[in-house]
C-alpha cells in the first residue's frame, strides 16, 4: 500500500497535478471517521518532521491496529477503506522512515514504509528568567516527574473516533510560525519548539480546539496551568501557560466551549497560549488541523 502526499507548493520537489490532487482531496473527504461521510473531510498530509503521512490500509471487515515507533496510530474509515494518520516526530530525519506495523483481524502482521521529506523551521532567541532556566535540583525532579506523567498521557489511545480532524482556533490572537523552530534560551540551545504560540491579552477565553475528554490537568514547572483534551485514537491537544482553568478532569467537552484563560504561568516571555497537537504521542503543527487562510501552501496551491 502506498502513502498519499500532497503538495507544498514551499518546496518545489514535490510535485503533484492539480487534478490528482483535487480528485485525492474528494476521496479523502469521503472517508468517515466513525462510518459514515464526513463534510469535513481531513486535513491534507504532510509528510515531514512535524507533520503527518496518510497511508492506504486497503478495505477489509474490521480496523487494523498499526504502530510507529511502537505508538498506536490513529485509524479511520470503515470496512470499504482504511486510513492510517501516522504522526511524524520532530527529530526524524529525511528518508526512508521506521517501518509501521500493521495487524490485521485475520492474517500475519505486515509493516509498510513511507519517504519523510525535508522541511527547514527556523531558529528563535529567548530571554527568560534564570530561576527558570537551570533549575535547581528540587525543581529538576519535579520536572522529570511531570515529563515522565505528560508522556504517559500523551500515550493514551481511545477506541471512539474523533468528531473531526478539522480543528477550532483555541483562542484570539496572533498566531506565531514558532512551531519546529530551535530554540535558544539565553544564549543556550535547546529542543525544537512543539507547538504554536498564540499571543493574547491575560484572560483572553481559550476553547476547545475539538470535542473530547479532559483527560489531564496541571500545574507545571515549565508549561503552568495546563489542560489536556483527548479527542479520540490518540489525537490529542494540549494547552499550556493559562491563568484560569475552567473545566474538570474526565469530563467532556465540546469543540468552541471554553476551557480557560490565557495567561502567563509557568516559563514563558509573556502572555500566550502555546497550543500542541499530538498524533500518536508526537506533537505535529496545529497548523495543519486549523481553518484554512490566506497563505496557506494548500489554498494557495488551490487557487493559482
Amino acid at each position: 500500500m502506498s502513502s498519499i502526499t500532497f503538495t507544498d507548493r514551499s518546496n518545489p520537489s514535490l510535485p503533484m497535478d492539480r487534478r490528482r490532487f483535487l480528485q485525492m482531496a474528494a476521496a479523502l473527504a469521503s472517508v468517515a471517521l466513525s462510518g459514515r461521510p464526513q463534510a469535513a473531510g481531513l486535513p491534507w498530509p504532510a509528510t515531514f518532521p512535524g507533520g503527518f503521512a496518510v497511508l492506504n490500509l486497503g478495505a477489509e471487515k474490521s480496523a487494523p491496529v498499526v504502530r510507529f515507533n511502537g505508538e498506536r496510530v490513529l485509524v479511520s474509515g470503515n470496512q470499504s477503506g482504511w486510513l492510517a494518520m501516522v504522526g511524524i516526530p520532530l527529530d526524524s530525519k529525511p528518508g526512508r522512515a521506521p517501518p509501521v506495523s500493521i495487524q490485521h483481524a485475520a492474517g500475519t502482521p505486515r509493516v509498510i514504509h513511507f519517504t519523510i521529506s525535508d522541511k527547514h523551521y527556523d531558529s528563535e532567541y529567548l530571554t527568560i528568567k534564570s530561576d527558570h532556566m537551570d533549575p535547581g535540583p528540587m525543581d529538576l525532579a519535579r520536572y522529570e516527574a511531570e515529563r515522565a506523567h505528560t508522556q504517559s498521557v500523551l500515550r493514551i489511545y481511545s477506541d471512539s473516533a474523533p468528531a473531526s480532524l478539522l480543528l477550532t482556533p483555541p483562542c484570539q490572537g496572533i498566531r506565531s510560525r514558532t512551531f519546529g523552530m530551535m530554540r535558544f534560551l539565553n544564549g543556550q540551545p535547546r529542543g525544537p519548539h512543539n507547538g504554536m504560540d498564540v499571543a493574547a491579552e491575560v484572560g483572553t477565553p481559550v476553547v476547545a480546539a475539538g470535542s473530547g475528554e479532559i483527560i489531564d490537568i496541571g500545574d507545571y514547572f515549565f508549561s503552568g496551568a495546563t489542560v489536556m483534551i483527548n479527542h479520540g485514537r490518540g489525537f490529542i491537544t494540549f494547552y499550556a501557560h493559562l491563568a484560569q482553568i475552567d473545566v474538570k478532569l474526565r469530563k467532556r467537552v465540546k469543540a468552541g466551549q471554553r476551557i480557560g484563560k490565557v495567561g502567563i504561568t509557568g516559563r514563558t516571555t509573556g502572555p500566550h497560549l502555546h497550543f500542541g497537537v499530538y498524533l500518536n504521542a508526537a506533537a505535529v503543527d496545529p497548523g495543519l488541523f486549523l481553518p484554512w487562510r490566506a497563505g496557506h501552501p494548500v489554498l494557495a496551491y488551490l487557487q493559482s
